[in-house]
């Protein structure tokens, strides 16, 4: 797959039918907007705000694609997040996530008005749909990234962890397009949502009649979590530093008194101490809080691409060299066992004096 910049080439036999195909035809960014009960996902906002910046590179629009029962509200969402251009496919039959009836709806909007790049959100359903339509294109797809840009080819750059999560690759599309790529929760800023834009929206019918439907959703369960580390705003996370996963006790007390929540790194929950729900990272949970305060935890790669764009990151650590230093706002060194008893007390003085325990945290002002 050397060749990359011709405007036409001939696919891989195999691949797609034998003949030239025009890539120059394909231009845009398109985001597959995932919602349930008629609300979106909030990384469908998040990756129409990252959209819009590589849209800006490539000189393109950036479109959206809805799918669902009663969704047609979101059409207007997705352009006051930043779509110039949003199809709706509207459909009883669309209420609940199928892969077939999604997938043929996808394949029809993307061959019909062929974006150069698709975007999806890498949940269990954005997983399931995205490797169906690649395969149907056929095309390729780069899970869980973490970094996108493009260059000056036009060829998407989808970085994510490798080699055991210990480095980062970037993967490239040269020969096939839309090139597509789905990326987690809290890796992405949205855009602030602007009641003053405007877009266009196109109405797509269903691909397929409620009785070529092979399956039937007969009722919906929704998985109950002991702890929602997506939504959190305060999270406090622990690493093997804590010694055993008694020390775990000291930092509920915290997450407690700042009104947070108990995250892991990947070290401890591998050894029991912690169950997975808590895990933040690459094979984890990606967040995106007010306040990260990571304690006993080093910093490998694997964590710190699924914390790092947190407003504040405090790290606790007994080790000066710890690589969380580097990307921490502010470091405590010494006695973890010291320290966040003292911490917890402090925020409580607050909380008793009638004070904000998360004065200030609302992000950096330089």
């Amino acid at each position: 797959m050397a060749e990359t910049s011709p405007k036409k080439r001939k696919p891989m036999i195999g691949l797609q039918p034998e003949g030239d195909v025009d890539w120059s035809e394909y231009r845009g960014v398109l985001v597959v907007v995932e919602q349930r009960a008629g609300v979106a996902k909030p990384v469908s906002w998040q990756l129409i705000g990252e959209a819009k910046r590589l849209a800006e590179k490539l000189a393109a629009p950036v479109s959206a694609l809805v799918m669902g029962a009663n969704v047609s509200s979101l059409a207007q969402e997705a352009i006051y997040y930043g779509a110039d251009v949003v199809y709706v496919c509207d459909a009883p039959e669309l209420e609940h996530y199928r892969t077939r009836p999604y997938s043929r709806v996808c394949l029809h909007v993307i061959r019909q008005f062929k974006p150069e790049i698709v975007l999806m959100g890498a949940t269990n359903t954005g997983r399931d749909l995205a490797g169906a339509i690649a395969t149907h294109l056929p095309t390729g797809l780069t899970a869980d990234s973490t970094e996108l840009d493009v260059d000056e080819d036009r060829l998407l750059l989808a970085s994510r962890p490798a080699f055991s999560e210990k480095m980062l690759a970037t993967i490239l599309c040269k020969q096939f397009k839309p090139q597509m790529a789905t990326a987690r929760a809290g890796v992405f800023a949205p855009n602030p949502r602007d009641t003053s834009r405007t877009g266009e929206v196109v109405v797509v019918a269903p691909q397929m009649n409620p009785d070529e439907i092979a399956t039937e959703v007969i009722e919906f369960l929704e998985e109950q979590k002991k702890v929602n580390l997506q939504d959190a705003e305060v999270i406090v996370a622990g690493g093997r530093g804590l010694g055993s996963p008694a020390a775990f006790e000291l930092l509920r007390e915290l997450a407690d008194a700042l009104g947070g929540v108990v995250g892991a790194s990947r070290a401890v929950v591998d050894m029991g101490w912690i169950s997975h729900d808590h895990q933040v990272g690459q094979t984890g949970v990606t967040v995106r809080p007010k306040l990260y305060i990571a304690v006993g935890i080093s910093g490998a790669v694997q964590h710190v691409v699924g914390m790092q764009n947190s407003t504040w990151i405090v790290a606790i650590n007994k080790d000066p060299d710890a690589p969380i230093f580097k990307i921490a706002h502010y470091g405590l060194v010494g006695d973890l066992f010291q320290l966040v008893p003292a911490l917890t007390k402090a925020v409580k003085s607050r909380k008793a004096n009638g004070q904000s325990a998360t004065a200030g945290v609302s992000g950096p002002t330089t």
